[in-house]
């Protein structure tokens, strides 16, 4: 499983965010990484310098082996809270996506 982590311009401390998506990601997605080929998160912060409110947002794309691909999103005033947060809800479709896949054979 490839992990791809984009930021916007807007988003201090790239380096320690792309280490954070990358364990979180490992943490969470990695019992399913088997039928994962890649993830990529873009992160950014939509108010950019002005503040305020759920700004940061994380959005999470998965390509799982053979099927479509399956993105969710995650706004939250925590740059770590709106990636973990986005990253759940993503385990939470794989699971979904996965267990009707398995139901079907």
């Amino acid at each position: 499983m490839q992990i791809q982590v984009n930021t916007d311009n807007n988003v201090q401390g790239r380096e320690d965010v792309i280490r954070f998506v990358e364990t979180t990601v490992q943490s969470k997605l990695g019992a399913i990484a088997e039928h994962l080929t890649r993830v990529e998160v873009h992160i950014g912060d939509e108010n950019g310098p002005k503040g305020g409110g759920k700004h940061m947002r994380c959005m999470v794309e998965a390509r799982p082996e053979g099927r479509a691909p399956v993105a969710v999103t995650h706004n939250d005033s925590n740059i770590k809270s709106a990636i973990t947060h986005a990253i759940d809800k993503m385990r939470n479709a794989l699971d979904s996506d996965l267990g009707k896949l398995k139901k079907h054979r």
